[in-house]
């Protein structure tokens, strides 16, 4: 496939939730399918690699390297797109090196991604000048992606979520990591519209600040309160849900972004945060890889996502 593939046009659905609770709050959901763009480089990933792959490509760059974590989304879509538009990948892995790959890290390893291990106290310095000599000094002429894919092209990229929603709406959500997805929405926004952003991560009242170097307006907040505990943690009470909400309406979210945000979403709107008649899309940014390693991870507590 040639890179150029990546800017044709996506028809990508907008999907109305229908749930007694929308019902009996006057509140209408829609899900913006996002997930459903590729099968391995879904939802924001693909939006955050698309212009920075077309860039490193201008350049004349053949090594597409990045960071993240075991579990990392991000590793796993630069993996795949640098498998399918000829790029040579490198993934910086936060944390010691597993006996055995967990799923994200053995599919990130079969589409041809070289691992590298760093300990949590030097990946902390991963962007400096000292960390790039020591760890990546030989590997010539790369191009960097920063971890989570956050930088000016991949907002960019972002932007464009919201010119293919055809209804009109009062509210958008969306997970947020690193906020550079957010911060893309945000920009595409219309004067009568805001965004609401749900934190996935704990002490994540930082990520204000990563947006306001990308943002135009201030039409938007950060919900704080739907962690469930930290990045990649989950209990019974978010598993529960999203369970439900597969089986109710036939539709998988992930544990760390996107169940968060969902939960989160459906919790303000049973305790009346929305005005009556409010229409709201919420971006499903994909993010589904990430299930089979937390069922692994989480086995032994009894707690599995279908």
């Amino acid at each position: 496939m040639y890179l150029w593939r990546m800017h044709s046009p996506i028809n990508i659905p907008v999907q109305e939730i229908l749930d007694p609770v929308l019902r009996e709050n006057a509140v209408r959901v829609y899900l913006k399918r996002e997930d459903l763009i590729h099968e391995k480089i879904s939802g924001n990933k693909w939006r955050k690699l698309v212009y920075n792959l077309k860039h490193a490509k201008s350049k004349g760059l053949k090594t597409l390297v990045t960071f993240g974590g075991a579990f990392s989304n991000h590793i796993s879509a630069t993996a795949a797109a640098g498998k399918e538009f000829g790029f040579k990948t490198v993934g910086v892995i936060r944390g010691e090196e597993y006996a055995s790959l967990n799923p994200t890290l053995h599919y990130a390893s079969s589409c041809g991604m070289e691992l590298r291990y760093v300990d949590r106290s030097a990946y902390r310095e991963k962007m400096s000048k000292e960390f790039k000599a020591k760890y990546l000094a030989d590997i010539e002429s790369y191009y960097l992606i920063p971890e989570g894919g956050t930088n000016k092209l991949a907002v960019r990229g972002c932007e464009e979520i919201l010119s293919e929603i055809p209804i009109d709406f009062d509210v958008t959500c969306c997970a947020c990591g690193t906020g550079g997805t957010l911060s893309g929405i945000i920009n595409s926004l219309k004067p009568h519209q805001r965004a609401l952003g749900f934190v996935s991560l704990k002490g994540g009242d930082f990520i204000h600040d990563e947006i306001r170097k990308y943002v135009i307006n201030s039409q938007w907040s950060l919900n704080l309160d739907y962690h469930f505990g930290g990045y990649a943690k989950v209990d019974r009470v978010l598993v529960d849900f999203i369970n439900q909400f597969k089986l109710k309406h036939n539709i998988a979210l992930d544990p760390i972004y996107t169940g968060k945000m969902m939960f989160g979403l459906w919790n303000l709107i049973e305790n009346g945060y929305f005005r009556r008649g409010t229409t709201i899309i919420a971006i499903h940014t994909g993010g589904l890889q990430g299930i089979l390693g937390m069922n692994e991870r989480n086995r032994a507590k009894g707690l599995q996502i279908l």
